[in-house]
């Protein structure tokens, strides 16, 4: 397996609010861990809120009993919500925030994908497909219908989200698992990277550049490229590389 992560604050923001966890070794009882999550809030609470839930679901990780994949990343943005709501009681300067959060555990051919908010995951090989669900206002008008793909893009409420962590008590996650095959690579990405490139250009430089850690940085340059107006994190991962 071969990876690599990058974040970077983009053009025109002044602070990032992103923030991603990279381990190809065993975290706890997982055999490896990807992370990228997307803050929102004013001030500092969004860059918080993505940094205190990445940091929160490693360690929940790293202490878990559960062995299967899907029930320790359940656990851990579990853990993770209910610790952002507990410190916007204490500080009123943190009402509001939270965090996009989308997760992946790969076992031998076997990958396990955890998704709250608009972060997304793709499976690339031939072809690109999300296996993520954006919970976002403007998908929603997508999936009943009222609005086609390319609308979608460039619709004034597409930043609205309907999940995230740190929001409400109770939350809902999202669940995949995917059967790998040889030659198939995986992007974790927050939406300043998908809101500044069509997926057939993300696709077009998936294939150009093989190695991990050139089609993550060519990625984000291609972001910043046209316009960057977002902070921008992206994690490749090559799971059959040696």
């Amino acid at each position: 397996m071969r990876s690599f992560s990058i974040t970077d604050i983009g053009m025109h923001r002044k602070m990032n609010q992103d923030d991603c966890f990279v381990s190809e070794e065993p975290v706890g009882n997982l055999p490896n861990l990807f992370i990228v999550a997307d803050g929102m809030g004013g001030h500092n609470a969004g860059e918080y809120a993505s940094r205190h839930t990445v940091e929160t679901m490693v360690e929940s990780a790293r202490h878990a009993f559960r062995m299967q994949p899907q029930e320790i990343l359940k656990d851990a943005i579990e853990e993770a919500n209910g610790e952002l709501l507990r410190e916007a009681i204490r500080n009123a300067s943190m009402w509001g925030m939270g965090t996009t959060v989308v997760a992946a555990v790969i076992s031998g051919n076997r990958m396990h994908v955890a998704n709250v908010g608009d972060s997304r995951l793709y499976v690339v090989n031939d072809s690109m497909r999300q296996v993520t669900m954006d919970h976002s206002y403007v998908e929603e008008l997508v999936r009943r219908g009222e609005i086609d793909r390319e609308a979608a893009r460039n619709h004034p409420d597409k930043n609205i989200i309907t999940r995230a962590v740190g929001v409400t008590r109770e939350i809902e996650i999202d669940f995949f698992e995917e059967m790998l095959n040889p030659g198939d690579r995986i992007i974790l990405c927050s939406d300043g990277l998908t809101n500044m490139i069509e997926d057939e250009k993300i696709h077009e430089i998936m294939r150009e550049q093989q190695e991990a850690a050139e089609a993550a940085i060519k990625l984000t340059e291609a972001a910043n490229r046209n316009g960057g107006k977002d902070n921008i994190t992206v994690i490749v991962i090559n799971p059959f590389s040696r």
